[in-house]
């Protein structure tokens, strides 16, 4: 008896575990998309926001036409002052994927619920801009 009390209280914890992790909402807080999708969502869509979420530096040396610079640890202060409407399409990049992620993750956190992060510009193939 102990044993199955033992083991229902083990599943019990490791559920319980499983939910908090994301407070019991199974759905995708954003999702990653790939840099073709990204450009094929860019050409069919409108009303879309490219966002890059590296710094100063790195966008003047070459970003994405069209894009909106945030970098990533300056979206908690400036994101809901700038991408006002929490239910447009928002498709963020960085330099290699790990700083989109986390701004993606962000953004979701602040209540953003339409947000695609497609990686880094290095594997962006469809040309970029200075200006």
């Amino acid at each position: 008896m102990k044993r199955i009390l033992g083991a229902l209280l083990a599943v019990l914890m490791l559920t319980s575990q499983l939910i908090g992790c994301n407070g019991g909402n199974h759905k995708k807080v954003y999702e990653q998309i790939t840099p073709a999708e990204a450009k094929a969502l860019m050409d069919s869509e409108e009303g879309y926001i490219i966002l890059d979420v590296r710094t100063e530096a790195e966008f003047a040396e070459g970003h994405i036409e069209g894009a909106i610079l945030i970098p990533d640890y300056e979206i908690g202060e400036k994101a809901e002052s700038i991408l006002t409407d929490k239910e447009q399409l928002i498709l963020v990049y960085c330099r290699s994927g790990r700083r989109s992620k986390n701004a993606a993750n962000e953004l979701a956190m602040l209540g953003y619920t339409n947000i695609k992060e497609f990686g880094g510009i290095m594997d962006w193939k469809y040309g970029t801009v200075t200006e």
